[in-house]
């Protein structure tokens, strides 16, 4: 107790000297001003610029071309003159996984180099057109005209099926195909039933043999096509995965809610049961500590007599055989015993911080039973964020398909010699567009390529993509340091109030808000400011990792991984200082760079005491994360698993398609319940244990200067007030 006093009347000066009493403070500060201007500016500049990027992405973005397929003439399918038809057929889909020609370098996504066309429905059998049994018949008795290109009027068309067939204006071949993402892909649970009269039909141009052969036996560039189908053969699965989150949803609910008011009692409750619980955790430490060094004894015991050592065996790959050596069992014992002794020493010394750990932590909860309010601010954080994130969203979509669709002529059937002189780079106007325009290629035609990037918006829209990025991670930054600043202010007027709960100010959660946006959006900005560049900074890192990784050696990539790992304790340092800086500011409503000196010098005069209360309360949060998610998450398997059946309810577990995954709906919803609760529980302990430093600095107990912490920090630190009633301030 004596090394605790010493320890607050002599601070080490070389972080600052002691806060002064001032007889006018009375918790957060009322009467204050802006700070920060300069950085508040330049955030709303960067906010309107924001805005701006994104009015322009809106412009010049066309986001279907992410949400609908478009036909070869660069119609989208489902909407627009295609309403009715949603889905996309490609005429021969093997020729966008093996076009070698100078097209495929200038196609991209789902754009191949055949002739694509917007179908009501997709296929659903078999068929193929038989050049050598059709000779002489109309075309509007062979084809389909559902699944031709709609230009085609197959009544009244002077084409033969020959001729059609060449140029592409109907497929020469259906196969079973399902829709996925608007486009039909073949159906591998049918491919296996292709007709007989599939194989070796004479007269079939560009090798259909050959195509269904790949796709059905998966060899050769057919590999590539099932790659494509499988990947999006995913469809079922998600179906079913729908079906039964809407069969579960209302179970899913209510396991969320459990987990709510688990996580809430468990809150509550710390303040009775903290004590026990910050005990127990800390003796069932040193129980398996003792433990491990029983069972070390016992092994090394047994061992004695085994006349191997670890210089007979040398090194191997078989563990196991270290463990039968007498050493092994001798250094784990001489390890844990160390551990263990550490753990011991540790204990007995830093008690009394112990139970001031324990007490803050009782004073949080206590705090929080006060202002309820304060758990429904994660909401706002959260809504604030999907804002972000869905704006971040919807402009970088819109910037990906901003600039003017591009055209070009493609031969469709490149095998022919007479279209060699069509190389793709050529433009062309699709609804003015004539094959007669090349006598000597029939199967050239015009189709959609990509956006056009010579304009100078799309020059320029990289640097627009760059833009997006830096201010989404500056307002997530922002979102979130306003939420610590405005829950540091309510928390600090609960501290600073004399005689709790009469003089806790009304509605102190508001007032933080308030505070925080009125005079410190540029303080708050210019924290979130210095995190968003340490982040950008990572990206950086990443990118050049990624970009460089088949060129690297050794060397550059164990310093990449240095300057990872340096970077990544930067940012964990720079949130550190940014959330102490916001409590300082919610209560002295100073400008960041004075607000972070400040707590950082006061944390530092009392850095064992930061670390004691540091690893408590994560000790303590994570043991509640784990009984929250851990409990909810087992009692959710019990029911969905159909091992918990409760009387008189329609939802049955043989009707779910995969039942673990409401299970993992569940877990991981109560995990982000949790943790939302328990960050203001996290953000309480700080605030309090800062004005708790600020309150031993300033205050010594007398009648002018009395403290303002609980009976139980005064009686742990053998300290008492000499009046027990608030002084009333004259004005």
């Amino acid at each position: 107790m004596a090394k605790e006093t010493q320890e607050e009347e002599n601070p080490n000066s070389e972080y600052g000297q002691p806060a002064q009493f001032d007889h006018n403070f009375k918790g957060p500060v009322k009467n204050r001003g802006c700070t920060d201007i300069i950085c508040c500016i330049l955030f709303l500049l960067v906010i309107i610029g924001y805005i701006v990027v994104g009015v322009l992405a809106w412009i010049y973005g066309d986001p279907r071309d992410i949400l609908y397929a478009r036909n070869s003439t660069g119609w989208f399918c489902g909407v627009g003159p295609n309403k009715d038809r949603p889905n996309l057929l490609y005429f021969d889909i093997l020729k966008c996984a093996t076009s070698v020609n100078v097209m495929a370098s200038v196609l991209n996504g789902f754009q191949c180099p055949t002739t694509q066309v917007c179908v009501k429905e997709c296929p659903s059998d078999f068929w193929a057109v038989k050049i050598e049994s059709y000779l002489g018949e109309k075309p509007a008795n062979v084809f389909n005209p559902n699944y031709c290109v709609p230009s085609l009027n197959l009544n009244n068309s002077n084409l033969s099926v020959s001729e059609i067939v060449q140029k592409e204006r109907c497929p020469f071949m259906l196969i079973p195909t399902t829709p996925v993402l608007g486009r039909c892909f073949p159906d591998i649970t049918a491919l296996g039933n292709i007709p007989l009269y599939f194989a070796n039909v004479p007269g079939l141009p560009a090798s259909v043999n050959d195509t269904v052969a790949l796709i059905k036996n998966g060899t050769g560039t057919g590999l590539v096509v099932l790659g494509i189908i499988n990947s999006f053969n995913a469809k079922d699965i998600a179906t079913r995965i729908f079906a039964d989150f809407a069969s579960s949803w209302p179970w899913i609910i209510l396991g969320l809610v459990i987990a709510m008011l688990v996580s809430l009692l468990f809150l509550l409750l710390l303040r009775f049961t903290a004590p026990v619980m910050v005990w127990v955790l800390i003796i069932g430490v040193l129980a398996a500590g003792a433990y491990g060094i029983w069972h070390c004894a016992w092994e090394y015991i047994n061992y004695k007599q085994n006349s191997a050592t670890i210089t007979t065996i040398g090194f191997t790959t078989n563990f196991q055989s270290y463990l039968e050596v007498q050493e092994t069992w001798l250094a784990f014992l001489i390890i844990l015993c160390i551990v263990e002794g550490i753990l011991l020493l540790t204990l007995i010394f830093l008690r009394t911080r112990i139970l001031i750990a324990i007490a803050l932590i009782q004073e949080s909860s206590k705090a929080i039973s006060y202002m309820m309010s304060t758990l429904l601010y994660p909401v706002v954080t959260f809504v604030l964020l999907v804002v972000c994130v869905a704006y971040w969203g919807a402009t970088a979509l819109y910037l990906a398909t901003s600039g003017s669709p591009t055209y070009k002529v493609v031969a469709l059937n490149s095998t022919m010699n007479d279209c060699s002189s069509i190389d793709g780079t050529k433009n062309c106007d699709p609804l003015n567009f004539t094959s007669s325009d090349y006598p000597n290629c029939p199967s050239a035609s015009c189709i959609f390529i990509n956006y056009n990037s010579t304009d100078t918006f799309r020059k320029n829209l990289q640097y627009l993509h760059i833009y997006n990025v830096v201010a989404f991670l500056w307002c997530v930054n922002f979102v979130i340091a306003l939420g610590q600043c405005t829950l540091a202010g309510a928390f600090a007027s609960y501290y600073w109030a004399f005689e709790k709960p009469s003089d806790i100010p009304m509605f102190p959660l508001f007032g933080g808000f308030i505070r925080s946006l009125r005079y410190h959006l540029g303080s708050l900005a210019f924290g979130a400011l210095i995190l968003t560049l340490v982040q950008i900074m990572r990206l950086i890192l990443e990118y050049i990792d990624q970009k460089t990784r088949g060129s690297q050696n050794s060397c550059v990539r164990f310093i990449l991984c240095c300057l990872k790992c340096c970077l990544w304790c930067l940012e964990k340092f720079i949130k550190f200082i940014n959330r102490n800086a916001y409590i300082m500011i919610a209560i002295y409503g100073k400008n960041f760079c004075v607000s972070a000196k400040n707590a950082f010098q006061l944390l530092m005069r009392n850095v064992i005491r930061v670390v004691v209360l540091d690893k408590v309360t994560d000790l303590l949060l994570f043991f509640g994360k784990l009984m929250v998610v851990g409990g909810v998450g087992v009692l959710s398997f019990f029911f969905f698993s159909g091992r918990i059946k409760l009387p008189g309810s329609s939802f049955r577990s043989e009707n779910l398609n995969y039942y673990w995954m409401p299970i993992i709906t569940v877990a991981l919803g109560s995990y982000l319940i949790a943790h939302g609760f328990f960050s203001v529980y996290n953000m309480c302990v700080d605030t309090l244990f800062l004005c708790f430093l600020e309150d031993l600095e300033r205050n010594d107990g007398s009648a002018e200067r009395p403290y303002f912490m609980s009976k139980g920090l005064m009686k742990i630190l053998n300290k008492s007030n000499k009046i027990q009633k608030k002084q009333k301030a004259k004005d």
